[in-house]
């Protein structure tokens, strides 16, 4: 089973997709996919009605596809969570997690054109196991975080190295660099929790058709349990809320491959969470 929204931005419906990619309308569960119906147990109401035939199937083919989340409250993003981008970096592997935020308005449909910042010179790619909280949590156990994710999707942590590294420019942090419009394209699919191991999945990039990254879950530095808890310790993370969870080797700032430019295709994939794909534009 599968979750996802179609429709205009600010005006997507929620479906959901069966194993025989068939849609079907969810407009008689809930409005929206968004903190309230995964807090309410909406995946598995979700599930049973799929299930008992209860549901409209609905015709989707060749409507924007949103992100699978509506507009979350928070997005939390974690760097260097793979040792080897951590290298490519410059940087020793570091022993706590590396906390950063995007701003809400980054989250945009997997299909839709992603706009390169005025005055952008270094533009990246950053493929991404995004986690969406489905429990409030706060001050969780490492043995009851992953109760608190209710599914995983993909995640393009686009970013301006520009103006997220360069001190002249960055004032020592990094949201100059990540927070400007469209840079998390999110999608196409939220796939509940419990059909997802989320330590052993692949993820890939391609830019303009050419491999870019090609790595694991498995090696991320700090795993999604590990990250929920860590995190649940210094705030709380609320139902509908993105957790992005770090990308491995294989980006622009390694000095391997060019920085983006506008025409330029990003695709990233996930074993199991799908594929997506957008097209740099002008700002």
């Amino acid at each position: 089973m599968r979750l996802m929204r179609v429709g205009a931005p600010g005006a997507e419906r929620p479906v959901v997709l069966d194993d025989e990619d068939r849609a079907f309308d969810l407009a008689q569960l809930t409005d929206d996919i968004d903190g309230a119906f995964l807090a309410g147990d909406g995946i598995a109401r979700a599930r049973a009605a799929l299930a008992a035939g209860e549901l409209p199937q609905v015709d989707v083919a060749g409507q924007r596809v949103g992100p699978p989340i509506a507009r979350p409250t928070a997005v939390v993003c974690v760097g260097m969570n793979y040792a080897a981008h951590a290298a490519e970096s410059g940087a020793a592997p570091p022993p706590q997690p590396v906390v950063f935020f995007k701003h809400p308005n980054t989250v945009v449909g997997p299909f839709d054109d992603v706009l390169v910042p005025r005055n952008a010179e270094k533009v990246d790619w950053e493929v991404e196991l995004g986690v969406v909280i489905g429990r409030r949590a706060r001050y969780v156990d490492r043995a009851d975080a992953l109760s608190h994710v209710a599914g995983y999707t993909v995640s393009n942590d686009v970013s301006e190295r520009y103006f997220q590294l360069d001190p002249a420019v960055s004032g020592g942090q990094w949201a100059k660099g990540k927070c400007a419009e469209t840079f998390n394209p999110l999608g196409p699919w939220l796939v509940p929790a419990d059909e997802v191991d989320p330590q052993a999945l692949g993820l890939r990039s391609f830019v303009n058709g050419e491999p870019r990254q090609d790595s694991t879950t498995a090696d991320m530095l700090f795993g999604v349990a590990e990250l929920v808890h860590q995190l649940s310790q210094f705030m709380v993370l609320e139902p509908g809320d993105l957790l992005n969870t770090g990308t491995p080797q294989g980006v622009a700032l390694s000095g391997r491959f060019p920085y983006l430019s506008v025409g330029d295709v990003m695709e990233i994939e996930i074993d199991g969470l799908g594929r997506q794909r957008q097209e740099l534009a002008g700002a």
